[in-house]
């Protein structure tokens, strides 16, 4: 099972390759996958049969072994790759399985090849396809979720597949809320429910369901399952939340042959059978599932019948059918059981077939109006064979699949409505809503073939072009199916009966009760139900006038999607005044609000909770008198930063404030803190500094004097406030520290003695590559916000324009006059063999300093090499990639304030970009090779060994994670300095006119370059 998925997954990565080679008929390749995962499926029926019902005993089916692959993954959170193939996940991967591959082979010839982003939308379904395999299968409650969630979101981008289109766009997204919304809603009760049961599996929870639906956790049990119901109606369109799948019909016929039919909707259908023979009899079970399943069956039956698109006639034939599958499968009866696993499989059969046929016509005539459709069967009689005989099953019109599964159905709730289950005369009422929905499904499948096929008076015939057979190949090989499966049920109802043995069955052997699935089973009420159906439905037909002329009679009802929109558009008038009141473009009313906050509720928690103040306080280390001198230094760079009236000497102060921070560090005992604190501290002058550039010099437009008074007393609070929240959080204490362990563990587990280096690179080594990642997006933004057509990685030095990188905004002369001034500047090099430092000679006379220069020369490669030592000596010593890489980028950062941007690209020939993404690379690869060698993510080995010269060496494999985060952080400095510098300096100077006042000609602000007033 894994390996379906790993190929499913993997396969769609690359689709988009071969999609750039041979267009369309790369969806025969993608086909093979799930078609050979299908084969394999069929080879595991024994093994999934035998393996779980090998004794065919009355036990439950959740109590057999079945096949399982099971992985572990967060074990501290009880998470695991769990994987069960069971008879119900078994018939629905058949489903799953099968149409998707058929449907990929109709692509290849549904879609042209001029047809834009094919690899993406191949991708996309194929995707779906194994997330779809991985729902079905998956035995843990979240990694079920995981999959849930990921079936929605490759459905919203199927279903916006034409992004130009307003409606596709407008359906995807409403598809996308109405659906997560009920996840998030289902993700609670699967919390619930694993936490009252004390495991994710849902296996486990399934045996132990009948102490959990009568035991002490019974409400909060309860409460679960009507979350996850909400999930499942959401999913499966059932009302109130029906809308939203006619509307998804803006997508491809593919997507809605396969997703609206056959799969994703049979998503909460499925999440109702795999429950039901565990939580069927909980309190609010049945009147969910039956009362929202028969209404929505009457309404899409009766709005299936008000419809003059073809595509939408079987969009609310959808909806009605789904309400229909879901009271079949969730009344929790053996009999029902396997009725509601018959139908399933009999509607995806036919259902697909359908739009897959309306796809064909839309395909070969432009339109689906069936008032503009007339004389079709008379073009293509192959397709309307197909089509009658999709329709007729649907309509349950023997010897097709239809009938039989609707046989079974109308058997098993006359049971229902004549037995002591049924709650008096609700059993009959049931039964009656059910017919009255069958006939109305007849009606609309008669509408459907009338529509899209034959002749009307009036109306000239319809051109057709003619059907390859490779196109009608799919829709005749599932109307095929569907006339098997009528004829011979008998291998349908094998696979079935194990499901339905598994309900609890009084006064039976629950292995028999179910009753089997056979085409005639006599004259029984069932049978008279069935004739009822077609008598009055082909009334509705025949008299379509006068049923059209009573529909427009009714008024309009409560519609779901204009609630929806209604609902939207009250979220978006409430959002829009609350932005309105509080995004007023004020910075001082952002910082009150924030701080206001920040220091209310946590200084009334402390005085409602009113204890006195810890023991031991003091105002100072008596073992570190110069805390005062470091603590005062921060209190006047942050008054002199307050007080500053030039943007470079307020940057300048609060820089002070840092560096006292990195001091009080050192005092404290924490190098690598101290160490850090000054290089990130330094990184972010040179960034302000940098950016300055294109600012005035003044700092202008400040906060009025009526509002000072204000700042000074939030200002206050808010630290007063947190001085003593740290105090009272240190003073309350009870348990020991987790602190206390680190010791030992750096250097038992981690093979180090640095602390603080080890925690990052192991003990805590996930946090870690979160930040990285959150620094190489960081970088990306800034990035994105400055570059518009790429990073602008370097010119290269040469006189060739070819050889160049074209500008962003300049252009190919631009990129030859690069390229031409650094070779200018080789030929007046000191030494032609190994120039150095020459980009500095491009600079404008009054912005070079040969002194700085020189200083350059003479501290750049040992910085370097500092840096390298900072990284490989920081498991035991101060030090670690993350202050390497700073210590790399400020030696960065004084060549290219040496030489310019033309130096900063000759030093780092790999780009920003590249940079990046080697580091978070190689900290990845750090994390899986563990994995794959049969470890754990991210865990390390201790290689001990002795070399000539070096003499015992102690190498930890967790200082190559290290050298992804040297790697990401020098990445990002260049990032900033190529984005605040290089770039404003190339606007500079394509610009030399437009320099901000306060500014010298040549971009640099004037208290920096000595000609104005500091």
């Amino acid at each position: 099972m894994i390996t379906v998925l790993a190929v499913h997954f993997a396969v769609a990565a690359v689709a988009p390759f071969f999609f750039r080679k041979f267009r369309r008929n790369t969806f025969y390749g993608l086909a093979a996958v799930p078609a050979g995962s299908f084969v394999w499926l069929l080879l595991q029926r024994d093994a999934v049969y035998q393996g779980a019902y090998g004794q065919a005993s009355a036990a439950p089916p959740f109590t057999g072994s079945a096949v399982t692959e099971i992985l572990p993954w967060i074990p501290e959170l009880k998470i695991e790759l769990a994987f069960r193939m069971d008879p119900l996940a078994w018939i629905m991967s058949l489903l799953v399985l099968g149409v998707g591959a058929l449907v990929l082979v109709y692509c290849a010839r549904y879609f042209k090849n001029k047809d834009s982003n094919l690899g993406g939308f191949g991708a996309q379904l194929l995707a779906f396809a194994g997330a779809m395999f991985g729902l079905v299968t998956a035995d843990d409650l979240l990694l079920m979720f995981i999959f849930w969630e990921l079936t929605t979101v490759l459905s919203y981008l199927l279903i916006g597949y034409a992004r130009t289109r307003l409606s596709a766009r407008r359906s995807a997204l409403q598809a996308l809320m109405v659906t997560t919304a009920g996840g998030l809603a289902m993700l609670v009760g699967l919390i619930i429910l694993g936490s009252s049961a004390g495991t994710y599996r849902i296996s486990a929870i399934l045996e132990q369901a009948p102490g959990l639906t009568t035991g002490p956790a019974a409400g909060a049990v309860g409460a679960a399952v009507v979350l996850i119901l909400i999930g499942a109606v959401t999913k499966s369109a059932l009302i109130p939340f029906h809308f939203w799948l006619p509307g998804a019909m803006a997508a491809p016929t593919p997507v809605s042959a396969y997703l609206h039919a056959a799969a994703m909707v049979k998503a909460g259908v499925y999440l109702v059978a795999r429950l039901a023979p565990g939580f069927a009899e909980t309190a609010y079970w049945l009147p969910m599932v039956l009362g929202l399943g028969l209404a929505t069956m009457l309404v899409g039956g009766y709005r299936a019948l008000r419809q003059t698109d073809i595509k939408l006639i079987l969009a609310y034939g959808t909806v009605s059918q789904l309400g229909f599958l879901t009271m079949v499968v969730g009344l929790g009866k053996p009999d029902a059981a396997l009725a509601g696993l018959a139908l399933l499989l009999a509607h995806g059969l036919f259902k697909a077939t359908l739009f897959l046929v309306v796809g064909i016509i839309d395909h070969q005539s432009g339109t689906r109006d069936l008032r503009k459709l007339s004389g079709v069967y008379k073009s293509s009689r192959a397709l309307a064979v197909v089509a009658a005989i999709g329709a007729a099953s649907m309509a349950g019109i023997p010897p097709l699949a239809g009938f039989v599964a609707k046989e079974s159905v109308f058997e098993a709730f006359v049971h229902y409505g004549t037995s002591a289950d049924a709650a008096g005369s609700w059993g009959l009422v049931v039964l009656g809503g059910l017919v009255l929905g069958s006939i109305l499904t007849f009606a609309y499948s008669a509408r459907f073939m009338w529509g899209a096929f034959a002749s009307k008076p009036g109306i000239d015939p319809t051109p057709f072009k003619a059907i390859k057979p490779s196109f009608l190949a799919a829709p005749a090989l599932l109307s095929l199916l569907t006339i098997v499966y009528g004829l011979w049920p008998a291998p349908v109802d094998g696979w079935i009966q194990p499901y339905a043995a598994g309900f609890v069955h009084d006064g039976g052997d629950p292995a028999t009760a179910a009753g089997h699935l056979a085409l005639w089973h006599g004259l029984t009420p069932a049978l008279g139900l069935t004739a009822i159906t077609f008598v009055l439905g082909l009334a509705m037909f025949y008299g379509r006038n006068l049923v059209a002329r009573g529909q427009s009679l009714v008024p309009a009802w409560v519609d779901g999607d204009r609630a929806y929109q209604m609902t939207i558009g009250a979220l978006d008038d409430v959002a829009v005044w609350v932005t309105g009141r509080t995004q007023r473009g004020s910075l001082f009313f952002y910082l009150a609000v924030i701080l206001t906050v920040a220091f209310t509720l946590p200084l009334t928690a402390l005085l409602i909770a009113g204890k006195p103040l810890p023991d031991g306080l003091y105002f100072i280390d008596p073992n570190s008198p110069l805390q005062l001198v470091a603590g005062a230094g921060i209190v006047i760079g942050a008054l002199a930063a307050v007080r500053a009236n030039k943007r470079f000497l307020a940057v300048l102060m609060v820089s002070v404030t840092g560096y006292g921070i990195a001091l009080m560090f050192a005092l404290q005992g924490a190098p690598d803190l101290a160490l850090t604190q000054m290089l990130v501290e330094t990184i972010i002058l040179v960034a302000f500094v940098l950016a300055m550039r294109s600012l005035p010099a003044e700092l202008r437009d400040r906060t009025g004097g009526k509002y000072r008074v204000i700042r000074v007393i939030i200002g206050a609070a808010f630290g007063v406030t947190m001085i003593f929240v740290a105090i009272y959080a240190m003073g309350a204490r009870v348990a020991t520290p987790v602190a206390l362990e680190f010791p030992r563990l750096a250097y038992e587990g981690g093979g180090g003695l640095n602390i603080v280096n080890v925690t990052l690179v192991d003990i805590r080594a996930w946090d870690t590559f979160g930040e990285i990642s959150v620094l190489a997006l960081a970088a990306t933004g800034v990035a994105s916000l400055i570059f518009v057509k790429g990073r602008g990685d370097g010119i290269r030095a040469s006189s060739s324009v070819a050889e160049g990188t074209v500008g962003r905004r300049s252009g190919a002369g631009q990129s030859s006059r690069d390229s031409a001034a650094l070779a200018l500047s080789r030929k007046f090099a000191a030494s032609t063999r190994d120039a150095w430092l020459v980009a500095g000679r491009t600079m404008a006379p009054e912005r070079r300093s040969i002194i700085f220069e020189v200083v350059t020369r003479l501290v750049f490669h040992s910085m370097i090499v500092f840096s390298i030592y900072l990284l490989l000596a920081g498991h035991n010593l101060p030090g670690g990639g993350f202050a390497g890489g700073l210590t790399a980028g400020l030696a960065l950062t004084i060549r290219y304030l040496a030489g310019g941007r033309f130096e900063l690209r000759e030093a780092t020939p790999v780009g920003a970009g590249t940079l990046l993404g080697i580091g978070l690379a190689t900290a990845a690869a750090s994390g899986v090779v563990p994995l794959l060698l049969g470890g754990q993510v991210f865990q390390s080995a201790i290689i001990e060994l002795w070399l000539p010269v070096f003499g015992d060496i102690k190498f930890v494999t967790s200082t190559i994670f290290d050298i992804g985060v040297y790697i990401v952080v020098v990445g990002l400095v260049l990032d900033v300095l190529r984005s605040l510098g290089a770039e404003i300096d190339e606007h500079f100077e394509e610009n030399p006119e437009g320099e901000t006042e306060g500014q010298e000609p040549d971009g640099i602000p004037a208290e920096t370059t000595g000609r104005g007033k500091a």
